[in-house]
């Protein structure tokens, strides 16, 4: 009885934290069972869970090579993982829940708000429902186009489905994770590979409501009026615009170094497909660390933005970024409401922008010192590492498998905060049934500035 009863008294942010602890428990488990590895593996339990944490989180920084040590049960065990941490606990726990006629109650509800970071209750089934059906289709689209494409490449035709399978689940979980070894870098010319996994990476990155939004408008009749939510139009703006300015200043910086003598169209390519991973995919068609310092601290700024909410991604997400440049912008008009798209923001979403950036750059901040001072690398390497970890990107300049167990620790409390949300970390510190004390004291103001 007094289990049930510590249970009830969880938050649903603490119920939900739980349950990906739960998951990268279990994963720890079956990616460590001797057949998932090839012979002669040898990792320790460290190495184990933070490929479990990196592939619950779908961020895929590694510390092992992953064609060298799965198996092929290993790799869909890690397939599984990869689709589980990607589309979210709760939208699986939705299908399985349907599957046995469970009914959905409020409290379960309240999980599937919480974890999709939500604002309403209505609807949330069906959300969970279409979220699960956009995502396998996409895969399994994405798997047919480059498993048949990929017979040019690997010799049977079960490899090459097999590359595809795991590339496209790993590119539209924006997961980071490859089985070839090299990630991208054998298609550093094909255009065709680079354009599907941008377009998989996309359409992981940008936002469930996004897909549903656009799949309800291609489905509406002509003569119906579709208005799309001020999240979309939002989101969808700030995703893009983040990517082309990453294209764009990556051209501009790398232009007499790394592009210096590389054709034109090679080159955008490069500086597209690494903009386009930095919002959350991790996947790279070069070795990063050839890019100027300026090409990598642009990288990570962008990698500490990240994806959408409500996505497969991380970092302090599109939205929050969108929001804290209108709230600069609307300070510096001298007006106090944040006005766009013929709407007005709600000051609690303001704050928690505010909140959710501070906090991160708190994180993020003491996770390099920490890191500065146990690790012999350069500050920009570490920087690199510390927001492609937050940001559940995965990219890296190659000094992840060469961390201290203290570098790894540290790494893998970043990929699980990036994972859960800052929001979600910062209500574990709240009660289960908060009361807004109902005392107020004079007011009186302070100089800002």
């Amino acid at each position: 009885m007094k289990k049930k009863l510590k249970i009830s008294e969880l938050s649903p942010a603490q119920l939900i934290v739980s349950l990906y602890v739960i998951a990268v428990i279990t994963s720890t488990i079956l990616i460590s069972l001797p057949f998932a590895h090839k012979p002669g593996v040898e990792w320790t339990f460290l190495d184990a869970l933070f490929t479990a944490v990196s592939a619950v989180s779908v961020t895929g920084l590694t510390v092992v090579n992953t064609a060298d040590t799965f198996s092929i049960p290993g790799i869909f065990i890690l397939m599984f993982v990869l689709q589980f941490g990607g589309i979210g606990i709760m939208t699986l726990g939705t299908f399985f829940w349907l599957l046995l006629g469970k009914k959905i109650g409020f409290k379960e509800r309240r999980l599937i708000m919480t974890d999709q970071n939500r604002t309403d209750l209505s609807g949330l089934v069906n959300v969970m429902r279409q979220i699960l059906l956009l995502i396998i289709t996409i895969e399994l689209v994405g798997a047919l186009i480059l498993g048949t494409y990929f017979l040019n490449y690997f010799p049977t035709w079960q490899e090459a489905y097999l590359q595809g399978l795991f590339a496209s689940v790993s590119a539209t979980t924006n997961a980071g994770f490859d089985i070839t070894g090299q990630s991208l870098i054998l298609f550093a010319e094909d255009y065709f590979v680079q354009f599907i996994n941008i377009l998989l990476l996309t359409l992981g990155a940008i936002g469930f409501p996004v897909l549903i939004e656009v799949k309800d408008f291609i489905l509406s009749k002509k003569n119906q009026r579709f208005r799309f939510s001020l999240y979309t139009k939002l989101t969808s703006i700030t995703f893009f615009l983040l990517m082309l300015f990453g294209t764009f200043i990556i051209i501009v910086l790398e232009f007499n170094h790394f592009f210096k003598d590389v054709v034109w169209h090679k080159a955008f390519f490069y500086a597209l497909f690494q903009s386009a991973t930095t919002r959350n995919g991790g996947l790279a068609t070069m070795d990063v660390s050839e890019f100027q310092e300026p090409t990598l601290l642009v990288i990570s700024a962008l990698m500490f933005i990240g994806a959408s909410p409500s996505s497969v991604g991380g970092g302090i997400r599109t939205t929050t970024f969108a929001v804290n440049l209108l709230m600069l912008y609307t300070f510096a008009r001298g007006r106090s409401n944040i006005k766009i798209f013929k709407r007005e923001l709600h000051e609690e979403d303001i704050t928690k922008s505010l909140v959710v950036t501070m906090m991160a750059m708190f994180l993020c901040f003491i996770s390099v010192v920490i890191l500065t001072a146990s690790e012999p690398f350069t500050t920009t390497e570490i920087m690199f590492e510390v927001t492609s970890a937050f940001g559940t990107t995965g990219l890296s300049m190659g000094i992840t498998p060469y961390l201290s167990s203290t570098g790894k620790i540290v790494i893998i409390i970043l990929m699980f905060i990036g994972r859960i949300g800052i929001l979600s970390f910062l209500f574990l510190l709240m009660p289960a049934h908060k009361k807004e004390p109902n005392i107020h004291f004079p007011k009186e103001r302070v100089i800002i500035g």
